[in-house]
């Protein structure tokens, strides 16, 4: 994997440091899925449903970036082991919307990243979180935005080479 030249103005260190901070993200995550019992994109996606409470499919899909066939079969996988049911949208009955279901025990399961980073964030004045909590909600948006531009990518190559 070749690294894109980061952007100039930073830290000496910080491409590194942002790359081991992404890495450990991706760590925990794994391991919460594996706690759970459920693939990273099962996971992914019951997060996606507990923050949003309920989405339609289509909606889901593109939040997870997931195809709507996948996010079909997702659903489906998610629905049978108790985690989320499908219901009738109030406002349109013709649409199903996808809640999730409380079946895990999530405190326990990301208990421990929660105190560590209590722990850490306890060392920032308020002035300073509002400035790391102001970066976690653009750079969500910033990444989202980068998957979308990666997925158009690959799929304009894969049209170029059927």
């Amino acid at each position: 994997m070749t690294d894109a030249t980061p952007p100039s103005g930073l830290p000496e260190g910080a491409h590194e440091s942002f790359r081991r901070y992404l890495d450990a993200v991706t760590a925990h995550t794994q391991a919460a899925a594996d706690a759970a019992g459920l693939h990273t994109t099962d996971w992914a996606a019951l997060s996606v449903l507990n923050l949003a409470g309920r989405l339609a499919s289509g909606e889901l899909a593109e939040r997870t970036g997931l195809t709507t066939g996948a996010t079909t079969r997702l659903i489906d996988r998610l629905e049978r082991a108790g985690h989320v049911r499908r219901t009738a949208d109030p406002a349109d009955r013709r649409r199903v919307l996808v809640e999730p279901v409380p079946t895990l025990d999530v405190d326990t399961i990301v208990g421990p990243a929660r105190q560590r980073l209590g722990e850490l964030f306890q060392q920032y004045r308020p002035e300073e979180l509002a400035v790391l909590f102001d970066y976690f909600d653009r750079a969500a948006d910033a990444l989202l935005a980068a998957t979308r531009e990666v997925r158009a990518h690959a799929a304009h190559r894969s049209g170029l080479r059927s």
